[in-house]
């Protein structure tokens, strides 16, 4: 009965220093802590964003006259031809100015100009009168015929017959055929017959009406905008980019874009430009990709996400973005696992991203990597396999991701 009690007691004894031995070697281990498992893949970079589909060339189409409208011919969505009349404004004013032009070029012909050969012709007739008696007082004052007030009378008559005929010979030039008088006119009929003509309102390219913003009877004015009118000749997208994203923006880029209204359906474009300035009240760059292969649904101001392929890494190294520290441009830091111990490591940043970034040099495949920097380099831990991040990024964001 002895033996078995103290044989109970040893099995009890062995039982606790097993225990205590398991926690002791546990506490040795120590704690246990998440990390990530980097391995070699393919990382893509890219810029997602939304913008819409535009027209290659949109042109506003305004009156440049103030005027009421007299009928509008077009509708939204119709297709116009270089030259369709739009609208025409009420062109009773102008029409009352040509006609008046144009009586006032016949009256010119008719009677003006006769009427200044005439007056001619008799100035011309007075002035020599005025010269033969002129001559004829000289020659009787010479001989004392006539006392000499006489002869200075004859020399004033001939004074005004000379400016009268002067006169009446600038008034027939003035009013002849291709003189200053004709030409006033016709300048006056011109001005009439354009602001005629402007009146009526036509497409100056072939394309489709966007935009209608005008009925018959309104007041339009000079800056109004009336129409907006989309050029053929392809379509494009307009992305308005953050600014933030510019670094890594290129013309040439490949994109993939998907319209919301139809989204199983995808078609690739490019980079075609990069506005050369900022918006500053939005913080935004506009960027226009060029489609390679419009799809027959494309429109005008469709919505469409863009996703821009803006960098691309064989082999890549990719770091979660929340297990890199202290970072300072191309450089950083990170706490690696190795055999069991934290390790502080200095590592070199290729492709980054909102979520992950390529490590260039410091990591290599199947380190494990902490996402905290609280722990002590040459501690223990033992870690659990953490999934990595792949949350979508906000729109306009630069985002990293596998292949």
């Amino acid at each position: 009965m002895l033996r078995m009690k103290r044989t109970s007691r040893w099995l009890m004894l062995a039982g606790v220093l097993a225990v205590l031995a398991v926690l002791g070697y546990r506490h040795w281990q120590g704690p246990v802590l998440p990390a990530y498992r980097l391995s070699a893949t393919t990382l893509l970079r890219n810029v997602v964003a939304t913008g819409r589909v535009v027209s290659v060339a949109r042109a506003q189409v305004g009156s440049e006259i103030t005027g009421v409208v007299a009928e509008r011919r077009v509708e939204e969505g119709q297709r116009v031809k270089a030259g369709d009349v739009l609208l025409t404004l009420r062109s009773d004013e102008f029409q009352a100015r040509r006609s008046e032009a144009l009586s006032e070029l016949d009256q010119l012909r008719r009677a003006r100009w006769p009427q200044a050969q005439a007056r001619l012709r008799q100035a011309e007739a007075q002035l020599a009168q005025a010269r033969r008696e002129a001559d004829r007082r000289k020659v009787l004052a010479a001989s004392q015929a006539i006392p000499r007030e006489a002869q200075e009378q004859a020399a004033n008559a001939l004074a005004t017959a000379l400016a009268d005929e002067e006169q009446a010979r600038l008034e027939a030039a003035r009013l002849a055929p291709g003189g200053t008088e004709e030409a006033v006119l016709r300048e006056r009929l011109a001005a009439a017959d354009a602001a005629l003509s402007k009146t009526v309102l036509r497409a100056g390219f072939d394309g489709t009406v966007l935009v209608k913003a005008v009925e018959a009877g309104d007041l339009v004015q000079p800056g109004q905008v009336l129409f907006e009118l989309a050029r053929d000749g392809g379509v494009e997208v307009l992305v308005p980019l953050d600014e933030r994203n510019l670094g890594v923006l290129r013309v040439g880029q490949s994109a993939v874009c998907i319209a919301d209204a139809y989204p199983d359906d995808s078609f690739r474009a490019t980079v075609k430009r990069i506005a050369p300035s900022v918006d500053p009240m939005r913080g935004t760059v506009d960027v226009r990709l060029d489609i390679e292969a419009p799809p027959p649904y494309l429109r005008d101001d469709l919505t469409v996400t863009a996703t821009i392929s803006t960098g691309r890494r064989e082999n890549a190294i990719a770091v979660p973005n929340d297990s890199l520290f202290e970072s300072r441009g191309r450089t950083a830091v990170a706490m690696a696992v190795r055999n069991g111990i934290v390790e502080r490591v200095p590592v070199a940043l290729g492709l980054k991203g909102l979520v992950m970034t390529e490590v260039t040099s410091g990591l290599r495949a199947g380190d494990l990597v902490l996402n905290r920097n609280d722990v002590e380099p040459g501690t223990r831990v033992r870690v659990t396999d953490l999934a990595p991040p792949a949350a979508r990024p906000p729109d306009g964001d630069v985002s990293a991701m596998f292949q």
